[in-house]
């Protein structure tokens, strides 16, 4: 396990990240890569203190990158607080130097991307508009329609309010996002216990997926808005990505 921290350039700032290596990491001459976005009021920690990514980053193989989203960055590139460029970061600052510096596929076919709550939309929004780098993305407990929250989670202050900037919230959330898809364009994992409160959400974008004829993987399963349901969800996440990366392409 390892904290660095990633210059950003566009938002002139250092950003911690947590990388784990799996135990073979030194023998291999390529790894394919998952990014972990975590939730809002959390940090780039997370996943590693609070369930098994260690032990999953062993067993298949895969390298996991965690970057620090801020409290409440969304994961987008904000217009209305500038100093909030979470999407660049991710999806290009992010992405190019972990590819520098660690033994990578450097190829859609070995990065994933997905995240849980703030991070589900986080992963979504970022590998639906960034299909030429992801080759697969998921999302946990995801708000992956925020509209109905409009006074919840500080993401206003990424967007406007609803009243003041309505564009901005339907043009950025998941949901509304679904014409960038083709069938077969990007692998998904949708996963959301029935008690939380983005369940209705994720039932709505997987019937949606369903009638535009995207392809994915829906799981439900009982379960509230915690760690309790995403320790457990994360091990099937991990497998998801893990088929997808072994069909892609062999590891070294």
């Amino acid at each position: 396990v390892l904290d660095i921290n990633v210059y950003s350039e566009s938002m002139q700032k250092d950003i911690p990240v947590t990388v784990v290596t799996p135990e073979n990491y030194d023998a291999g001459s390529s790894f394919p890569v998952l990014y972990l976005l975590h939730g809002y009021s959390d940090n780039n920690r997370a996943w590693v203190d609070k369930t098994d990514v260690e032990n999953l980053s062993d067993a298949y193989g895969i390298i996991l990158v965690m970057p620090d989203g801020g409290y409440d960055s969304w994961y987008f590139d904000s217009k209305t607080t500038p100093e909030y460029q979470y999407e660049t970061f991710v999806s290009s600052e992010l992405v190019t130097y972990i590819d520098k510096n660690f033994k990578t596929i450097n190829d859609r076919k070995g990065r994933a991307i997905t995240g849980l709550s703030m991070g589900g939309h986080g992963a979504m929004h970022t590998a639906i508009k960034h299909q030429d780098l992801f080759g697969a993305a998921g999302t946990t407990s995801g708000g992956v329609d925020f509209r109905p929250f409009t006074e919840s989670w500080h993401i206003a202050r990424r967007l406007g309010t609803y009243q003041e900037n309505p564009e901005a919230w339907e043009k950025n959330t998941v949901i509304n996002l679904t014409h960038l898809l083709t069938p077969g364009s990007l692998d998904i994992i949708i996963d959301c216990g029935v008690e939380d409160f983005f369940y209705e959400v994720n039932c709505n974008l997987h019937e949606k997926l369903l009638k535009e004829g995207i392809p994915h993987d829906f799981l439900v399963r009982p379960g509230k808005h915690n760690w309790a349901y995403w320790s457990n969800s994360i091990k099937y996440q991990m497998l998801f990505f893990n088929t997808f990366f072994s069909k892609g392409m062999k590891v070294s």
